[in-house]
């Protein structure tokens, strides 16, 4: 599902181009090979649907987004480097800030796109620093059959860190009460919405109304809606974030909207936060394709 005004963005664009969008830079592909849209604030995928995709884009974004500098609901924002809030910065560090942290409202640059037949590769860093021992930097890879986003985070301090995060996708379904999550049969999971109780899946997942949990998990997954299959493959992440709000919506989403989406995540949370030390880096990554 995507927003009518970054619809007519996208059909007034041939091959690519950027543009403003709620006040927001964003980057826009229109090419052969699919559709593509970013957004330089927080570097955040908004919109991806490939050629001959008759289901429309993969990923949903609300109608109403918050004005600057509030964060965009939808795609994928990049939570880093904690998971909702969760800080797991060393000693030394502040451990103040906004839930899911600072990367997803920041500003980034758009350091180099690679062109290619079948499709593109975008590679960004944060315009400011975000944190005093760790850098971040972001590759997306977009093509006729599929999406792939990384998270890069590169240690350049002189202390070991603990960090968690997460590639918090929004993927587009007809009616998320009528999803299917297979591939976490047996998998142990904390149930945020019951205190984060502990729990095992008894068969496959089927969203009925709200969820919010965290998986234990490193397995591939695919995602059923009844009219789209999309497999979902993680890198570098040990936690398999579903969550949907159900009848509890944020207010920057209309209800019939709120529907329209489930969260699938490749994070690293409070069951696998991951230890840097100087000079080493951590990928964590996400790939959406046909199922």
């Amino acid at each position: 599902m995507i927003p009518a005004s970054l619809r007519t963005l996208l059909d007034d664009t041939q091959g690519q181009r950027r543009a403003q969008w709620h006040g927001r830079e964003v980057w826009l592909a229109n090419e052969a090979w699919g559709e593509l849209a970013l957004s330089l604030q927080g570097a955040q995928v908004l919109h991806f649907q490939p050629a001959g995709s008759d289901g429309g884009g993969w990923l949903w974004v609300t109608p109403t987004p918050q004005a600057l500098p509030g964060a965009i609901r939808g795609g994928i924002p990049l939570c880093w480097p904690w998971f909702a809030d969760d800080h797991y910065a060393d000693e030394s560090e502040d451990k103040s800030g906004p839930f899911h942290g600072p990367a997803r409202l920041a500003g980034w640059r758009l350091d180099a796109v690679d062109e290619h037949e079948e499709g593109v590769e975008l590679h960004l860093s944060p315009e400011a620093r975000l944190h005093t021992q760790l850098s971040p930097r972001v590759v997306i890879q977009a093509n006729a059959r599929r999406l792939h986003v990384e998270l890069i985070t590169e240690h350049v301090g002189e202390t070991p860190v603990k960090i968690s995060g997460a590639l918090h996708s929004y993927l587009a379904v007809a009616d998320a009460r009528a999803c299917r999550l297979e591939g976490l049969v047996g998998a142990r999971y904390l149930d945020k919405l019951a205190g984060f109780a502990e729990g095992e899946q008894q068969g496959e997942l089927g969203v009925r109304g709200a969820v919010d949990r965290i998986y234990h998990s490193n397995a591939e997954l695919t995602l059923d809606d009844g009219q789209r299959r999309l497999r979902i493959a993680r890198q570098g992440s040990d936690s398999a974030v579903v969550w949907q709000p159900g009848d509890a919506l944020p207010e920057d989403t209309p209800a019939e909207a709120g529907r329209r989406f489930l969260c699938v995540e490749s994070a690293n949370t409070r069951l696998d936060p991951v230890w840097l030390v100087p000079g080493a880096q951590h990928l964590l990554g996400t790939t959406l394709s046909r199922g």
